[in-house]
């Protein structure tokens, strides 16, 4: 297979750019991992791997774009939800369900965020906190505030409720090899995916309600 990049985008592939990004989260998801070989991007795209260096300059830029494509979809969903009009409780449930569903769809996406805010440089970690991070713990401020002022939920940290949400739905689907050894399957299937999407939901929601 030739090395040679394309010399102009109307060279590429149609679509190219993004069967790469989909491959590469392929490759992660399937063998729980937060890292690519360039020759299987290649062998799974059936892309010359030289796109990569063209599309996103090497396979950091690569690694870098698959955050963007997953983090901003993440945004605007909370974005639509926080402006529905929907009651505090019913919101929070709702959020809830969906983290769970996108850590499933994308086991890899807390572990990569960790290590690209952990080994970019400090421009890039703050524009991946700024982009990201920030516009979520606005949305949770936002929403636990609003549910304490309606008697909904307990008076508790945005920053702690925040790293307790997402740590809960983030572990279980990254942590396969835990899965394997001590309860005899490796396998996300969509019945484990929902039976942990309600477990999420009353626990998470067993802490933050008022008690009446």
């Amino acid at each position: 297979m030739s090395e040679v990049a394309p010399q102009t985008e109307t060279e590429a592939p149609a679509g190219a750019r993004e069967l790469l990004l989909q491959t590469a989260s392929d490759i992660m998801r399937e063998g729980d991992i937060v890292d690519i070989s360039l020759s299987e991007l290649s062998l799974r795209s059936g892309l010359n791997s030289a796109l990569v260096k063209y599309y996103f300059g090497n396979k950091a830029g690569l690694m870098k774009a698959l955050l963007d494509r997953d983090m901003i979809g993440i945004v605007h969903s909370v974005d639509a939800l926080m402006a529905k009009d929907m009651d505090p409780e019913a919101r929070l449930r709702r959020h809830i369900g969906a983290m769970v569903d996108c850590y499933y769809n994308t086991p890899y996406l807390n572990r990569l965020l960790m290590r690209l805010v952990r080994e970019s440089d400090e421009a890039e970690s703050k524009r991946i906190a700024d982009t990201y991070l920030l516009p979520l713990h606005r949305a949770y401020d936002k929403l636990i505030k609003d549910g304490v002022k309606q008697g909904v939920f307990r008076k508790i940290d945005p920053q702690l409720f925040y790293f307790s949400a997402t740590g809960a739905a983030d572990r279980f689907f990254s942590a396969r090899l835990v899965l394997k050894h001590c309860f005899d399957t490796d396998t996300l299937t969509e019945e484990l995916r929902d039976a942990y999407r309600a477990h999420c939901i009353d626990f998470i929601m067993a802490g933050i309600l008022a008690h009446k």
